[in-house]
């Protein structure tokens, strides 16, 4: 290897120990969106004692922060999330007791929280990367300037959303970040935009029964919006999708007109221009439902985010320093705990990676390695995919990558055809298996970088590409003055 990418890979390994620890301390914390305080603590204390320049509340969200190191450029952007998921329980692999599927759903209450996504891997991975970059600025006396940034609310308010309308991302010469996954691959494709907004309407209440011509019911409000959109979704594209959640039903009293109710609509489309347009229809449709009840609404945006841009110039370097770096190893206890996690669940056989839901010959190849890996653990790097792939999910990636270049990984960190947002995933974002996948993101990460930085062809490369996937600009999903909130 390199005698840069040596530098940062033997930090990466020498600091383990610390990243090992703000995983797990980050796993036990499982703060939700915009309320990740301690995490946010924990990065900024250890990335200042690691000598970056600190940052926090950047974009008026209280829990964002940017750690940087270096000067000059090339700057190289890394991207850290740290919140967890409400309705999952915390499950330990090491209490075998807890794979108890039915026991587990029963401990669910109203405030439990976990790691279901594997956030505290991903802000560990991505540390240690600004770690390693760091090693090797100072060792090699190379210009450029590294940046974590702490992106808070990526399960609730897109944070990284917010700093695309402030300007943030458009700084950078590239953003580089990974996900925990089932599978090691380099990701590729694009993915459906999303915009939430809350409607709350208000009426008047009444008796239901002695005097109803004198209720004007903020619930009926709600249900003709909910009856619009059911029409709208015959005249809207078909990537598209729209999702509601009555979140105020106004009260338990059927004897109650009820004068207040509030529901909560997310719109989903593949391109963020797209989404948008289909927002002011659901608008329309919100006004229309308050004209035929004659209430009044309130309507109060939540958040946005874009569809992400494919950059194949990153993608290659990324999956270059795959190839050379390998992937996770697990011993045979890990193998028989994956196994165990995988007998939970029925999609264990699935054919890995993004490739092969939209090519035939890509999904044979996968199916292949990951039938002679004899294991629920998928120990092999997947071909990367050059094709056109799609994934109806949504990520505030999307928004970095509308501004600078940008590429993800994915890293195995639980057993194939894992559920996303599961107590599987917290299960194993809490063991070895997820410790190994957040130093090995790391340490492609940074071998990523460190190509960046000392070959400019590339990074001018990066940006041509990206400069003409985008030319049809940007449209920010986050209003001028909106504020990021639950």
């Amino acid at each position: 290897m390199d005698k840069n990418k040596e530098i940062a890979i033997k930090e990466i390994e020498d600091k383990e120990s610390l990243i090992v620890e703000v995983s797990d301390k980050i796993w036990d914390y499982a703060e939700l969106s915009l309320d990740e305080y301690k995490s946010c603590e924990l990065y900024c204390s250890i990335m200042e004692k690691e000598g970056f320049e600190v940052r926090k509340g950047i974009s008026g969200i209280a829990t964002a922060f940017m750690a940087s190191f270096g000067s000059g450029k090339p700057v190289i952007g890394v991207l850290a999330e740290y919140d967890a998921l409400s309705g999952i329980p915390k499950c330990d692999v090491y209490k075998k007791e807890h794979l108890d599927v039915k026991k587990l759903e029963n401990s669910i209450t109203s405030k439990s929280s976990a790691h279901g996504c594997g956030h505290n891997l991903l802000g560990a991975g991505a540390m240690a990367a600004a770690l390693g970059i760091k090693k090797y600025l100072e060792e090699s006396h190379h210009k450029g300037t590294v940046i974590l940034y702490g992106c808070p609310g990526e399960e609730g308010c897109a944070s990284k959303a917010f700093f695309a309308r402030d300007g943030y991302w458009n700084k950078l010469d590239a953003a580089l970040t990974w996900h925990p996954a089932d599978c090691n691959e380099v990701v590729t494709g694009s993915s459906n935009s999303c915009i939430q907004v809350k409607y709350t309407f208000k009426g008047i209440s009444s008796h239901a029964s002695a005097s109803p011509d004198k209720g004007r019911s903020a619930l009926d409000a709600v249900e003709l919006m909910n009856i619009g959109v059911q029409f709208l979704r015959e005249h809207m594209s078909d990537k598209a999708r729209v999702h509601y959640a009555i979140t105020d039903a106004g009260g338990v009293s059927p004897n109650v007109v009820q004068s207040r109710a509030e529901v909560l609509y997310m719109v989903r489309s593949n391109h963020v221009k797209e989404a948008l347009e289909l927002q002011k229809r659901v608008d329309d449709i919100a006004k229309g439902a308050a004209l035929m009840t004659e209430t009044s609404y309130e309507r109060t945006f939540i958040d946005g985010m874009s569809d992400t841009v494919t950059n194949r110039t990153l993608e290659k370097v990324a999956y270059s320093n795959f190839e050379e770096l390998g992937v996770p190893q697990h011993t045979e206890d890990e193998l028989l705990t994956a196994k165990e996690i995988a007998g939970t669940y029925e999609s264990r056989e699935k054919t890995p990676g993004i490739g092969s839901d939209f090519d035939e010959s890509y999904a044979e190849v996968a199916l292949k390695l990951r039938k002679e890996n004899e294991s629920y653990m998928n120990d092999f790097l997947l071909p990367h995919f050059t094709g056109n792939a799609f994934e109806a999910a949504s990520t505030d990636v999307g928004d970095v990558s509308y501004n600078c270049p940008t590429v993800q990984i994915h890293v195995a960190s639980w057993p194939n055809g894992c559920p996303g947002h599961s107590w599987q995933n917290v299960a194993c974002g809490g063991s070895s298996i997820g410790h190994k996948a957040a130093v090995h993101a790391g340490k492609v990460l940074a071998a990523t970088a460190i190509d960046l930085f000392e070959d400019e062809e590339l990074i001018k490369n990066a940006l041509s590409e990206f400069k003409e996937r985008t030319k049809d600009g940007y449209n920010c999903p986050i209003p001028e003055k909106a504020v990021a909130k639950l």
